[in-house]
């Protein structure tokens, strides 16, 4: 397999991964609307811009989510990052935090699926 259809497929899995938790998302919501729309209430409320930006709360998620191996939220919010304007470089640093409390397996996930969904997320984004 050549270096093309290597990016082709991983691009596909970052793109694939966050259509399937849009869709399991959807099915929760379907199935149990009334703590759907209590969590993401709190969510949304957790995320709202206050003593800390938005920006900011993007970058301790996605710290959260490596530290915690949970792939979904790892490029859930390697995107959030992305749109709340964060730059390449202060998402490592941010890898670089998680990886001084979570060892080889934060740091795993930072020069593997964090980096490949950046370069997935910012390329889709140049071209809309």
């Amino acid at each position: 397999m050549d270096q093309e259809q290597q990016d082709n497929q991983q691009s596909s899995m970052i793109q694939q991964a966050l259509q399937e938790y849009k869709e399991g998302l959807g099915h929760f919501t379907e199935k149990i609307p009334h703590i759907a729309r209590k969590y993401n209430a709190f969510t949304e409320a957790c995320f709202a811009k206050g003593a800390l930006s938005q920006k900011e709360k993007q970058m301790i998620a996605l710290g959260v989510s490596v530290f915690s191996q949970d792939e979904y939220c790892i490029i859930y919010h390697t995107k959030g990052c992305l749109d709340q304007g964060c730059s390449e470089k202060e998402i490592l640093e941010t890898i670089g935090v998680t990886a001084a409390f979570g060892g080889g397996a934060a740091m795993s996930q930072a020069v593997t699926l964090v980096q490949e969904a950046i370069q997935e997320l910012q390329g889709s984004n140049k071209t809309h």
